[in-house]
């Protein structure tokens, strides 16, 4: 199906004058089982002819029906590609690697569904998924869509205790997990046991486990576990059919990445994803049918939800599930070899993972190793790009690189160079522009749209278009508490930032990454962009800590490069140089230390908040996403001195 041929200004405009005609031509891509004769039922519209939206937002195609896993699976067999390859698992940590077309695919997700059933799950139900990243937790997730199931996928290794309150919000019927996962040092970590320990903490209790036993460790069973294997070889369990859901039945829960306390679960329709997604695929990824994108990332995040797993198939295209790490997997050319190895047309991965690979290789000297011809777009999302970093990928990989900002509660991009639509200019430290479908508006406290160049609060005007959150599940008061209510008719994105005269947008961080210095307004991206420059920083990040004279200061704390030998007071007295060069003399860094490592989410988002906290002397309770708990005690003693570091 190919898409009106229009400019993105043209695109753009549609989509905010007549989203219905915009949205219902995007439709069209989708293979519906009744299809929508209503577009939007927006409830800022309603009036005595209202549609009956009880809902705080906007529902796409709400007349609507279809099958998520039909459009993602089935329609492309039933065109006669069924031969192609949909997704290709590559693990360097097993040292396996499996193609499977969209025949196989198909029939394993039918198979599994019919497990799904026979073990009492039905449309609505909800069921758990924790498994590493193989094959099986993409068979998973598009069987709970094949029935009408929702999933909630957590990622694999997840704490007990976060594991717990998951499923106590979720209440699902069934949990798929596995024995074990495995760490690009190929140690195994046991998910079984982390699995017991949350069902002993939980309230809700599932009525069955379904456990995938992997080779590096077989896990101990109970009466409630069953074996995926013995599952899926008995001959008494009929594969299911695609049942017909409503364009707006969840498709899946995903939890955000918050600090601590009740989990906010992310609701996301079925028909309204699909749409989005597909169109997505072709405009902004330009990744067609039979064309192969690598998302390194993970399907426990939103990013691996839409574009490792939902995207590439809904599009027909060849998925990579990639159980390895950019560096140690074994080395900085992990990523190259992917490429070369799979023909990879579209890379996605992280500015932490290319820092990464960076610090191990600041020359690119492994980039030369490989026949990237095939590689035509690297997208960068999760967190700000810093200029660094984008031109040391630039410069050595010869080809765009795109940085694209969006949320998880948006489930796609917001901003982005739509390299399929209209390719654009990059400016370094810009996701561009604004995607067809959001009006972005940049407001300050007051409410009030501000002009090109000032810096304010990045807000969505309402409606949102599809594939965007239906909600906190069980919970929408607390959706519109958290996203809706700061600036009514706007949703709420959290970071702070600025449109230029031409219309690209500026994210500058979440807007606690703000700090006031003496009254002037200063973020944290400003002055990390500054410090990234310098040839002897991987990776940094910038904190604003109280001070009885300014009210904050900038403080910093800097990562090296792999093999640098320098002194750290001499680096410092650069870095402090460069930040009053290029941020200006209110900027002065208070404080430069040279650690080993920042304290991240698992989705690799910097810590920021809390190690302000803790350099304020306070005691912030450690976020249940943080990757290494080590790193974060390490740095205690850096960041307060009166903090006694635990180990």
């Amino acid at each position: 199906m190919s898409y009106p041929s229009r400019s993105y200004a043209q695109d753009h405009q549609l989509s905010r004058t007549d989203p219905e005609r915009f949205w219902g031509e995007a439709a069209a891509a989708i293979t519906w089982i009744h299809k929508p004769a209503l577009v939007l039922d927006d409830p800022a519209d309603a009036d005595g002819g209202s549609t009956g939206n009880a809902a705080p937002f906007a529902r796409w195609f709400p007349d609507g029906t279809l099958n998520t896993c039909f459009n993602a699976l089935d329609r492309h067999v039933v065109a006669g590609r069924g031969e192609q390859t949909a997704l290709i698992y590559d693990s360097p940590v097993t040292g396996t690697r499996r193609e499977y077309s969209y025949t196989e695919l198909t029939e394993l997700t039918a198979k599994f569904a019919g497990v799904l059933r026979a073990l009492g799950v039905d449309t609505g139900d909800r069921v758990l998924i924790y498994l590493p990243m193989v094959p099986e937790a993409v068979i998973a997730m598009l069987g709970c869509a094949r029935i009408g199931a929702v999933h909630s996928v957590v990622f694999g290794g997840f704490a007990a205790n976060e594991l717990a309150a998951r499923i106590d919000d979720a209440r699902p019927k069934v949990i798929v997990s596995a024995s074990c996962g495995i760490e690009p040092t190929r140690l195994v970590v046991a998910y079984k046991p982390l699995l017991d320990r949350a069902l002993e903490l939980a309230e809700h209790q599932p009525e069955s486990c379904v456990i995938l036993q992997r080779p590096q460790l077989q896990a101990s069973m109970t009466d409630r576990d069953l074996d995926w294997q013995d599952l899926m070889r008995a001959g008494l369990i009929a594969p299911a059919e695609c049942v017909e859901l409503k364009a707006t039945d969840p498709l899946y829960i995903l939890y955000t990445s918050g600090t601590t306390g009740r989990p906010k679960g992310i609701v996301r329709d079925n028909g309204g994803h699909a749409v989005a997604l597909r169109w997505s695929m072709a405009n902004i990824y330009d990744v067609g049918p039979g064309e192969v994108m690598l998302t390194a990332s993970d399907v426990g995040w939103v990013v691996g939800h839409s574009y490792i797993v939902y995207a590439p198939l809904l599009t027909g295209a060849t998925t990579v599930l990639y159980e390895g790490k950019p560096v140690g997997t074994p080395d900085a050319g992990a990523f190259w070899r992917l490429v070369a190895d799979h023909q990879v047309k579209v890379l996605f991965t992280s500015p932490t993972a290319l820092r990464a690979v960076k610090r191990d290789d600041p020359d690119g000297e492994l980039i030369a190793g490989y026949d990237l011809s095939s590689l035509r777009t690297l997208f960068l999302a999760g967190e700000r790009l810093d200029p660094a970093t984008y031109e040391w990928a630039s410069t050595h990989l010869g080809i765009p690189v795109v940085d694209h900002w969006w949320q998880t509660e948006t489930g796609w991009p917001i901003a982005a160079n739509l390299r399929g639509l209209e390719p654009m200019p990059i400016k370094p430290g810009s996701p561009t522009v604004p995607v067809p479908g959001y009006d972005v508006r940049i407001l300050g406290p007051d409410g009030r749209p501000l002009p090109a160049g000032q810096e304010g609060a990045i807000c969505l005007k309402l409606p949102l278009p599809p594939g965007t959150s239906q909600g906190v599940w069980g919970d929408d008061r607390r959706y519109v508490e958290s996203y809706l209510s700061a600036f009514p008719g706007y949703y709420l994105t959290g970071d702070g930032g600025y449109l230029d005269d031409d219309g690209y947008l500026f994210v500058l961080g979440r807007t606690d990454d703000v700090m006031n210095v003496a009254g002037h307004r200063l973020s944290s991206g400003q002055l990390e962009a500054a410090l990234a420059g310098h040839p002897a920083v991987a990776e940094c990040a910038v904190i604003g800590v109280e001070d009885p004279l300014k009210g904050q200061v900038p403080r910093a704390l800097v990562v090296t490069r792999a093999g640098w030998t320098g002194s750290a007071e001499q680096l410092a007295t650069e870095l402090a140089a460069r930040v009053r060069e290029q941020v200006g003399p209110i900027a002065s860094l208070s404080r430069v230390d040279v650690v080993a490592g920042l304290p991240k989410t698992r989705s690799g988002k910097i810590l920021r908040a809390t190690m302000r906290q803790l350099a304020d002397g306070g005691d912030p309770a450690v976020p249940s996403t943080i990757e290494d708990v080590a790193v974060l005690d390490r740095l205690r003693p850096v960041l307060h001195p009166s903090e006694q570091n635990p180990a």
